[in-house]
């Protein structure tokens, strides 16, 4: 979950490196640090807290280097702590992406050989291995080093005496960015668009040379090609456009990758280029945080619609109870596709023969060299840990992939891409009239605790409504269906916990709105999220954030832009720091 980047060019490294840096503090920001290679000395600057505003740094006018922003793992936040590390001499620097297993065995045989330890972090072991293994080749010895270590590892070195960057990786991200005189090497596409639309994505076992002649990609001591890939994305996708915050700024552009989605995959009819094997019994969608919510979504659209059973797992728990899937389709849903617990579970779906369907919003990822077919979201790059545009992207194939599986009929089919067709004017106007929606999280601000309900496609919408909430404004909220509330939250409620309702007008309306009463009578404060239309439910409510009408299958689409609004809102009016909340990181890319 750390961000990485390596340079080697005709620019400033510690200039290019900073601002590389800044665009991946989504993957972690309790510390940060790089190293400029000066030919004969590493010069190193490593701080404890987010890059933030911090002004270029004066390193020395050298055009190589390596740098590092941190999630910790192993070791508190601290300049000890913080990457690149080094080996005892000071001569070899290395940043680094996972989880080394068995560090501390290799910490204990190198400290008996002699190896003097800084810090206490798992990294800081592969550059005793490097010095170690070092017989006047940097490559070699970072290949030596790397067949002692369990774990996963995107590493980038560089060495003195040497004009020359080796990076290598395994079960974690690494991009090479291909510039005219000048290459990059980074955890993420963010830190090189500002220089290069070119890129190649390594591949597990990879281990690339960078020179100023070029680069050299190998495998296995075999020398390999991998793609040259033109990035969609442009660096103002990357910035946060004069939005006080790149979360806001990119629920602002929900409208248009509905759009784009829309252009991708619809004209008169869907077109997926996806095949579903005959004889399929099951669909298995396996996920995690946000995708969970997508996948729950997901299964009431697809046994309603389609008429197949299906199972929604946490990806973090199925490896632990798997059983033969020959006739079983499953649909992992990943927005970086590099989701370590969700890659996982993939890998261990093919081995028990499942068919894998993978959806993700990042082309070249992980997850698309696993699975047998890939859709993806095309959201763009989201810089804000809360996930908000790619979560919309998500469930827009989902409905697409149900509406694939249910065979409609010519005129159901065309009443579905109508009702498509209109999502982005009714989410613009959602946008439009945010001032209501800020005027409610003003006051849910005022609170500890929450708690979110729903039915149907309700239910999962209230717990996505409930995760935004808890991750930027810290505000406890919990979501149930409806009709658990009396097994136990009753206890909860009260004066000092508002209920937040997901009402849709379906078949579980009428039930809701007693729901809502029984809510109302134990003197929780009510806030319904509800269609415009629905003049009912402010009579068992005290607040409404209303949405526009939509056909009630498409609610989930709408409600949840409003309540990332709600979150959204209820975090500033709080104060916090809402794109890099506490303890989290965009890319999961640890277990």
């Amino acid at each position: 979950m750390c961000g990485i980047i390596g340079y080697l060019g005709y620019r400033r490294a510690d200039e290019v490196i900073t601002r590389g840096l800044k665009r991946m503090e989504y993957r972690g920001y309790d510390s940060w640090g790089i190293a400029v290679n000066n030919g004969g000395v590493l010069n190193v600057h490593k701080c404890t807290g987010s890059i933030g505003d911090t002004g270029m740094l004066d390193l020395g006018d050298s055009t190589i280097g390596i740098g590092h922003t941190r999630w910790a793992t192993h070791g508190k936040p601290s300049d000890t702590n913080a990457h690149p590390h080094l080996d005892c001499k000071r001569e070899i620097a290395v940043v680094h992406n996972g989880i080394i297993e068995n560090f501390l065995l290799l910490r204990e045989e190198l400290s008996e050989e002699g190896h003097i330890f800084a810090s206490e972090t798992d990294t800081e072991v592969i550059a005793h291995l490097i010095e170690k293994n070092f017989d006047g080749n940097l490559e070699n010895a970072l290949l030596r080093s790397l067949k002692e270590l369990k774990g996963s590892y995107a590493v980038v070195a560089t060495g003195i005496g040497e004009r020359k960057l080796v990076g290598a990786r395994y079960k974690s991200p690494l991009v090479l960015g291909i510039g005219d005189g000048e290459y990059f090497l980074a955890s993420d596409v963010t830190a090189v668009l500002e220089y290069t639309s070119r890129v190649a994505y390594l591949e597990d076992g990879d281990l690339v040379t960078i020179t100023d002649s070029g680069y050299e990609i190998t495998n296995n001591g075999v020398s390999v090609e991998r793609e040259i890939e033109l990035l969609p994305w442009d660096l103002d996708a990357a910035e946060k456009g004069g939005y006080e915050h790149f979360m806001l700024k990119e629920i602002h552009e929900i409208p248009r990758v509905v759009e784009d989605m829309l252009l991708e995959y619809v004209s008169d009819t869907i077109h997926l280029d996806v095949s579903f094997a005959a004889g399929i019994s099951e669909i298995i969608f396996l996920a995690c945080g946000t995708s969970y919510h997508a996948a729950l979504i997901g299964k009431y659209l697809i046994e309603e619609e389609a008429n197949i059973p299906v199972r929604v797992e946490y990806a973090s728990e199925f490896n632990y109870h798997r059983t033969p899937m020959e006739r079983t389709l499953v649909i992992g849903i990943t927005q970086s596709g590099e989701t370590a617990d969700t890659l996982e579970a993939l890998r261990g779906a093919r081995s028990f023969g499942a068919r894998v369907l993978v959806i993700t919003n990042v082309l070249g990822s992980s997850a698309t060299r696993i699975a047998d077919e890939v859709i993806f979201t095309r959201a763009g790059p989201e810089i804000g840990v809360a996930a908000t545009k790619t979560f919309i992207a998500q469930l827009i194939v989902i409905y697409l992939l149900a509406s694939r599986l249910s065979m409609p009929a010519p005129d159901e089919m065309e009443k579905f891409i109508t009702e498509f067709r209109m999502l982005p004017e009714k989410v613009q106007r959602i946008l439009d009239d945010s001032e209501k929606i800020q005027r409610v999280g003003n006051i849910l601000a005022g609170y500890d605790n929450m708690i979110y309900i729903g039915r149907g496609t309700g239910f999962p919408t209230a717990l996505e409504g409930a995760l935004k909430m808890k991750e930027i404004s810290y505000i406890h909220a919990e979501g149930y269906p409806a009709g658990e509330l009396k097994h136990g939250p009753f206890a909860l409620l009260g004066a000092k916990t508002p209920v937040v309702a997901c009402v849709v007008k379906d078949k579980t309306y009428d039930i809701m709105l007693n729901n809502l009463k029984e809510v109302k009578a134990r003197g929780s404060l009510v806030v319904a999220i509800a269609e415009e239309d629905d003049p009912e439910v402010e009579k068992y409510v005290d607040l409404v954030v209303t949405t526009p009408t939509v056909e009630s299958v498409f609610t989930p689409l709408t409600y949840s832009v409003a309540m990332q609004l709600l979150a959204y809102y209820t975090a500033a009016r709080i104060g916090c720091a809402i794109d890099k909340p506490r303890n989290l990181a965009k890319s999961v890319t640890v277990e």
